[in-house]
């Protein structure tokens, strides 16, 4: 403590009020002893790289004055050791050497001396044959940086065998803490690699490794609970290969059936198309003959007409023959009463009339046969015209049964187009779906391939689930394995 140090170096109370006294006087003289120490410090490249620019010298100098100041108030309590304190912290941080700092106390102390003993020197004793008091002074401040370079140097010696031996008090205990750790690492590693998943780091290593401890067990806890896991997980992948193989021998059978399967459905297909084009072939063939024949009974119908036409003439000649032949029996008739006349008159002319009634007689009698031969005609011509009547009617109704054949074949013809047209599309539609099962034929070929390459890699599936079971059995570990994870690093 500071009291310890004070009561040691003989600080006491009237040596801090002496301190006091000569304030005043070393006050006077701080500055132009610090201008000469930066001289020093700036002469010298080892402490000169401690001050970037005049500005860090010039502001280095005010806090040195201004702690000389604190000094010389003979005052030296906390806020003393605060402001000391402060400055070997500074030192040690920016890298000071103890030897720098004793050696600009030195320079400093020789100026303040001798500035004191040329204030208190007495004024008679200036004149005088005695010691001159600048020779004083000067001896005072040899002392005094002799007793500096003796501390400087004992202090660096003492500084430099206690950071030898920390350095080796501290490279022992690292060895001997390496020695532990590798040790126990070691054996846990070891234990490892013999497949115990069930040893632990125990409580033998040091206490700044007990994080290592931790998440080193926390990371075996943790294998272990991965390899039982494994071990569960590689059981159930095999009973899953097994599976897979079985399925994918089902799925090759049943492929290979659909895939006969498809093949026979595809002939059966192509043979449907090649029957449907035929059909439809046939189809647009008949519909030509039945366009040809809708034709021909539309020519039918055309030549009804006109028969039905030419009866209705031979009706009408016909009926115009019937009124001759009245006529003419009208003549016969009319002829016949002329020639019976005639006969009468020549009968009574006597003989004289005889040959006129020979004439008459032949008269009267071609009449007669007239008449009959009109009548036998009028008989005849109303035979035909009820024969031609009658094949009007008939034809008539040849036309009307022509006109409904007409309609029907042409209905027929409008069927059997679209029959055709339906037939065509179908054949298109079975060839598209002819190739679709080209195509699903080649997928199932395709498949079947793909089947027999997963049963392939599921056997080597099960074969290596069989190989990864045999190595996770070679591991050791608890009979229940924790499942908690690893602990997470303290920040």
């Amino acid at each position: 403590t500071i009291e310890e140090r004070l009561a040691f170096m003989g600080l006491d109370a009237k040596a801090r009020t002496r301190i006091s006294a000569i304030g005043p006087t070393i006050k006077a003289r701080l500055s132009p002893a610090m201008d000469g120490f930066y001289t020093k410090v700036r002469s010298n490249p080892a402490t000169i790289r401690f001050f970037p620019n005049e500005a860090a010298i010039e502001h280095a100098k005010q806090k040195q004055v201004a702690h000389w100041e604190r000094i010389l108030t003979g005052q030296f309590d906390q806020g003393y050791v605060q402001a000391v304190t402060t400055i070997g912290q500074v030192h040690a941080r920016i890298g000071l050497e103890p030897r720098w700092y004793i050696g600009g106390y030195a320079v400093v102390v020789e100026s303040l001396i001798d500035a004191l003993v040329k204030a208190r020197w007495p004024r008679g004793m200036l004149m005088s044959k005695g010691p001159d008091p600048s020779e004083v002074s000067a001896e005072l401040g040899a002392l005094v940086k002799a007793a500096m370079l003796d501390i400087d140097y004992a202090l660096s010696v003492y500084l430099q065998a206690a950071e030898e031996a920390r350095r080796k008090a501290e490279v022992e205990a690292i060895r001997t803490e390496r020695e532990s750790i590798v040790k126990s690492v070691g054996q846990a590693l070891s234990a490892l690699s013999d497949g115990l998943l069930n040893y632990r780091l125990n409580d033998d290593l040091p206490a700044e490794y007990a994080q290592l401890r931790e998440d080193f067990n926390a990371a075996i806890q943790t294998l272990e609970a991965t390899i039982q896991g494994i071990a569960g997980a590689s059981s159930n992948v095999e009973r899953g290969a097994v599976e897979i193989a079985q399925a994918c021998e089902d799925l090759t059978a049943r492929t290979e059936r659909q895939t006969s399967d498809i093949v026979k459905a595809a002939g059966a297909i192509d043979e449907i198309t090649k029957a449907v084009k035929t059909s439809a072939q046939g189809a647009k063939q008949v519909a030509a003959s039945a366009s040809a024949a809708r034709g021909k009974a539309e020519l039918s119908s055309d030549l009804v007409r006109d028969a039905v036409s030419a009866m209705d003439e031979i009706e009408k000649g016909a009926g115009q023959i019937a009124q001759i032949i009245g006529v003419i029996d009208e003549i016969a008739f009319q002829t016949n009463l002329l020639a019976l006349n005639a006969g009468v008159e020549a009968a009574r002319a006597g003989e004289a009339g005889r040959g006129f009634a020979v004439v008459a007689q032949e008269v009267r009698a071609l009449a007669q046969r007239s008449a009959e031969a009109a009548k036998e005609i009028k008989s005849v011509i109303a035979q035909s015209t009820t024969q031609v009547t009658r094949g009007v009617e008939l034809v008539g109704r040849t036309g009307e049964a022509l006109i409904d054949i007409t309609g029907q074949i042409s209905e027929i013809d409008t069927l059997i187009q679209g029959i055709a047209d339906a037939a065509s599309g179908q054949a298109a539609n079975l060839g598209d779906v002819n190739g679709v099962m080209n195509q699903m034929d080649a997928t199932t070929q395709q498949n079947a391939q793909r089947v027999m390459q997963a049963t392939t890699e599921a056997a080597a599936l099960r074969r290596g689930a069989g190989e990864l079971a045999a190595l996770v059995a070679g591991f050791e570990t608890s009979p229940v394995a924790a499942r908690a994870a690893p602990r997470s690093r303290a920040a």
